[in-house]
């Protein structure tokens, strides 16, 4: 599908940087504008972007997305979708980020699901006297803007994954029948579907098994189908702090535009899977979600139980 590009290649990065004479930090805040551009804002129509450059060399786009009736509190902030861009489509670190407004207290605390958050480097473009006639850029690490931070390690121990890092989380379907095993399961984002039906479910079990839900135990993901039969997928990403955490329908439209989707209403299925009788349940919001941006999607649930052998199964 073609559309706005949320993710620039390492090689393309450097050939870009190398053009302009500039560092990959110092690319980054010339890119915002544009990024700036792709944000969708109905109600505040206050656009925000941030761009990212990834520990591999990648950079990736984040934008603020509002939805008409939905309740404010599931928007999706830039910082959010930057990060989760970065995690639908495997990067392993986020080194550091220019943002065209300084990032909202919700963000500052979302960041802190990284390892190493506080050492994140952060450049904000609407600061008026940097970048300007020859000023240098100063990135100020996460720390400067969130001093006293509570995070991951007053909850959890150490060993606990964080964002961006490997989870497994043991979920499992029965399903009678499977893709062949010839077909590749699905890649990062999305993938053109072959069974429809339960490669959709297969999206929504890695996007659960993926999920980063240390806090609660309720791992959940969310697989969409688009009307040209392509599949996104994303998952569910707790906070420390709880109330910054991003659902998974959420994620998975950041999958969805970063994948360069269109308009949401060309969505016509998806899939949740999260965990029967969970404390924390995806379930009501989803199908809130889904009724508001795109009345015509079907939409499957998939619940969960904890198998004798300690893995979930459906």
């Amino acid at each position: 599908m073609n559309g706005p590009r949320f993710v620039i290649s390492a090689s393309e990065a450097s050939s870009m940087a190398q053009q302009s004479n500039l560092s990959p930090l110092q690319l980054l805040p010339t890119l915002v504008p544009s990024a700036k551009d792709l944000a969708r804002v109905p109600i505040s129509n206050f656009p925000v972007g941030a761009v990212g450059l990834a520990s591999d060399g990648r950079i990736f786009l984040g934008v603020n997305l509002e939805f008409t009736g939905v309740p404010l509190h599931h928007s999706v902030h830039a910082e959010q979708f930057l990060l989760t861009n970065l995690a639908v489509h495997g990067a392993p670190r986020l080194l550091a980020l220019a943002v065209s407004a300084a990032p909202c207290g919700h963000c500052r605390q979302f960041f802190q699901e990284l390892r190493n958050a506080a050492d994140l480097q952060i450049f904000i473009t609407s600061d008026q006297d940097q970048g300007k006639d020859d000023k240098p850029i100063n990135y100020k690490p996460l720390i400067s803007f969130l001093p006293n931070p509570f995070g991951p390690f007053d909850l959890l121990n150490e060993q606990t994954p964080l964002l961006l890092e490997p989870h497994n989380n043991g979920l499992q379907l029965q399903i009678q029948t499977l893709p062949s095993s010839k077909n590749p399961i699905m890649c990062n984002g999305y993938s053109k579907s072959r069974e429809k039906g339960e490669t959709l479910e297969i999206a929504a079990l890695e996007a659960a098994n993926e999920s980063h839900a240390p806090y609660s135990g309720c791992p959940s993901g969310v697989a969409l189908m688009d009307c040209e039969g392509e599949i996104y997928k994303g998952f569910y990403i707790e906070s420390a702090a709880y109330n910054p955490s991003l659902g998974p329908v959420q994620a998975a439209l950041v999958a969805y535009m970063a994948a360069g989707g269109g308009g949401f209403e060309r969505i016509v299925a998806g899939v949740l899977v999260e965990r029967e009788g969970a404390a924390v349940r995806q379930e009501d919001a989803a199908r809130l979600f889904f009724k508001l941006i795109s009345p015509k999607c079907e939409v499957r649930v998939l619940h969960c139980v904890l198998g004798s052998n300690g893995v979930y199964k459906a």
